[in-house]
């Protein structure tokens, strides 16, 4: 493949200090030069970070059409966004962002109609405007709130109380939260939280002994009651839930993303001990509430494709509310006297509504294919909202009501952009071993295919995750530069249920590149694009795809994008949570998941002579979720080894996490990210 990079036609990347550093897994010696890099609080690691930083930027800032793709996508995302009500009471509880702002503010209005009021402007909480509005829980009665804070991006939270008589916070604090919500019983509420880590390792040590607290309004959290623990296994998830008539305790146990465990407490019984409902860890069980004595489960066992059951706890009676199809149920709600489930029929929603007993009712009309989100609420509610979307289509909300089945538009973005000009469509492609994967394409219309269009390929791939369609102003930019989005819906996903997902993980991960290889080949092959064209692009789960791929077919890319991705599958379960994703990808512990793990490792497989594409990886240092230092140590093996002219580089963000922290720091990243793959791609100017 011809490299292009006129801008400098060869990089000086700063130098990354090798040791010697071996691991001995099962027999077989791996090299780990760059180990100190794992080390993101450093002094020296500091200094590699402004080295590599200021190559990148030095790069960056002179593609000349910087400022016209940072002001296209300011122009583009200036508009009002809005979230679907929720109700409590008189009061109605919503989310706006008035197009800039760094973070959206909680508002809240007497009626659908009244005057709306500031709840909580997150916006005012920190000078840069990285401290995030993460969860905001309502007491049964609507008096209290709990909320969640984080600052800079990190998964840590801080959970305040507010009085909403007031608007006032209580003197409240609970810190060292995180994954966990505020569950409400009585005179407080139920959260998960971890000791308080050792200074200087908040963002990268092991997070281990999760546990379970009750915490009473007006008092301190050294006050606060331990509800659960568990001693003998470290790395495991607690979550607590009540029930909306707070009779039932929910206790959901994890041993990582996949599987899991159900005790509860009834308050009605007396008994002060959790008793097992489901046992773990082999199938996934999630309860959505309680209908009376039974509780309502949504759950895998015995159904790859999901189902609805009822189970009455102090009997373990199990019956089905809503038996298996074959479309996948990928979430359910009991709001408004009627249960609504949301199936994926290849990986678009469609919404059927039940009675509590489980007779179907009728559908929900929707206005296209798409994405769906909401009909949540009491069970009391008259009526309920729901947000619609698609990749052409910005999240429009309607309000359903619950005794006349109609969906009447409650409020519709006004946003600068055609959306008639703009069209997607579905397309399915053979995987290496015939597997039918399905994608989306999303172009203008009447696109010519003749091989020359700027595509990006997307993709996750892992986690039990769906992609469904969905709006984003950011892809706008590169879609009106000719550019085709190709969103991949590949195994080890949740579009086609279980099945699917285990199709693509552990010892089956492979199929999950396979799957993305044969997209690429398939968009080439049927002259959307060609090698020369075509970029790559995940994060996380997908920054892993990206580095697996480009590894195994650096030829068909010009550009790969891989953001704060998973790299050393060696050691990903040593820091913060990965150890939760072991359910996934397996261990290196394990001999044959190591051997797995070890031949598809991006860090690992990077072979000095290949031609791989122009690569920008972008992580950021407050990232405790996929630490930095996987894209680090990528980065330094990926520049030692590579000896083309394409640039690999490197982008830092700073007060940022797993995403970005705030508005601006998002259109940063994205004015980057398409400077650099149109420029690679040998666009000179934009239309």
């Amino acid at each position: 493949m011809p490299e292009f990079s006129s801008i400098s036609p060869q990089l000086t990347y700063p130098k990354t200090r090798k040791t010697d550093q071996t691991d001995d897994y099962h027999g077989t010696k791996v090299a780990d030069p760059y180990r100190w890099l794992e080390d993101d609080r450093s002094a020296e690691t500091g200094e590699w970070v402004k080295a590599q930083n200021a190559v990148t930027f030095g790069y960056l800032n002179q593609i000349p059409y910087q400022d016209q793709i940072r002001n296209r996508l300011k122009q583009l995302i200036n508009y009002p966004r809005y979230s679907a009500p929720s109700r409590k009471g008189e009061w109605f509880y919503f989310y706006k962002n008035d197009g800039l702002q760094n973070q959206s503010v909680l508002y809240r209005q007497k009626g659908l109609y009244g005057p709306p009021e500031v709840v909580i402007d997150p916006n005012t909480l920190s000078a840069d405007g990285t401290t995030q509005l993460v969860s905001f829980q309502l007491s049964k009665d609507g008096r209290f709130a709990a909320y969640a804070l984080s600052k800079a991006g990190s998964d840590w939270q801080t959970i305040q109380v507010l009085d909403t008589k007031t608007l006032r916070n209580l003197p409240d604090q609970i810190e060292w939260v995180k994954f966990s919500g505020a569950a409400w019983q009585g005179d407080g509420f139920y959260y998960s939280r971890y000791d308080q880590p050792t200074p200087g390792e908040e963002l990268s040590s092991r997070n281990e002994f999760m546990k379970v607290y009750f915490h009473r309004l007006n008092t301190s959290q050294a006050q606060d009651e331990l509800i659960y623990e568990d001693q003998a296994h470290p790395l495991r998830y607690f979550f607590a839930q009540t029930t909306e008539d707070e009779r039932y305790l929910i206790l959901n146990v994890s041993e990582g993303t996949d599987g899991s465990e159900i005790w509860y407490k009834d308050r009605h019984s007396g008994n002060k001990a959790f008793t097992l409902l489901f046992e773990g860890f082999q199938f996934n069980y999630s309860v959505i509430d309680n209908l009376g004595d039974a509780l309502v489960v949504h759950h895998n066992n015995g159904a790859p494709n999901y189902k609805l059951s009822q189970v009455i706890p102090a009997t373990g009676a199990l019956s089905d509310l809503i038996p298996e199809k074959t479309e996948k149920l990928d979430e359910a709600r009991l709001s408004g006297g009627k249960l609504f489930a949301n199936y994926l029929k290849d990986a678009t929603s469609r919404i059927s509504v039940y009675d509590v007993a489980g007779n179907f009712e009728n559908e929900v009309l929707l206005p296209g294919l798409g994405s769906v989100g909401g009909f949540g609420g009491e069970h009391g509610d008259p009526f309920v909202f729901y947000t619609f979307t698609s990749f052409t289509a910005p999240p429009t909300i309607y309000r359903y009501d619950i005794a006349t089945r109609e969906s009447t538009l409650f409020r519709a973005p006004e946003i600068a952009f055609q959306s008639a000009g703009f069209e997607t469509t579905q397309v399915f492609f053979s995987s290496k071993d015939g597997t039918r994967v399905p994608m989306f394409l999303t172009c203008r219309k009447g696109l010519q295919r003749n091989g020359d269009n700027p595509t990006l390929l997307y993709g996750y791939g892992g986690f039990n995750i769906s992609l469904t369609p969905g709006f984003s102003a950011f892809l706008i930019p590169f879609l009106e530069q000719g550019g085709i989005y190709v969103q991949m819906n590949l195994r080890g996903g949740s579009e086609y249920g279980e099945t699917w997902h285990q199709q693509g993980m552990k010892l089956r991960k492979q199929n999950v590149f396979d799957d993305c290889i044969a997209a690429a080949e398939y968009l080439i092959a049927e002259r959307y694009t060609s090698p020369q064209k075509l970029a790559l692009r995940g994060g996380s789960n997908g920054g892993l795809l990206v580095g697996a791929v480009i590894n195994q077919r650096p030829e068909l890319f010009r550009v790969a994008i891989p953001e704060v991705g998973v790299m050393d599958m060696l050691r990903f379960h040593k820091f913060t949570v990965g150890w939760g994703w072991v359910s996934d990808y397996g261990s290196s512990d394990n001999p044959e998941e190591f051997n797995a793990l070890y031949a598809y490792s991006p860090i690992h497989n990077i072979k000095t002579g290949l031609p791989y594409p122009a690569t920008l990886i972008v992580t950021a240092d407050h990232d405790d979720r996929v630490v930095p230092a996987h894209s680090f140590k990528y980065a330094a093996t990926l520049q030692e080894h590579y000896t083309g002219l394409n640039p690999v580089l490197i982008r830092i963000e700073t007060n940022s996490g797993h995403g970005a922290s705030n508005i601006i720091k998002s259109i940063e990243t994205a004015t980057d990210v398409y400077s650099f793959l149109l420029w690679n791609m040998g666009v000179e100017e934009l239309k």
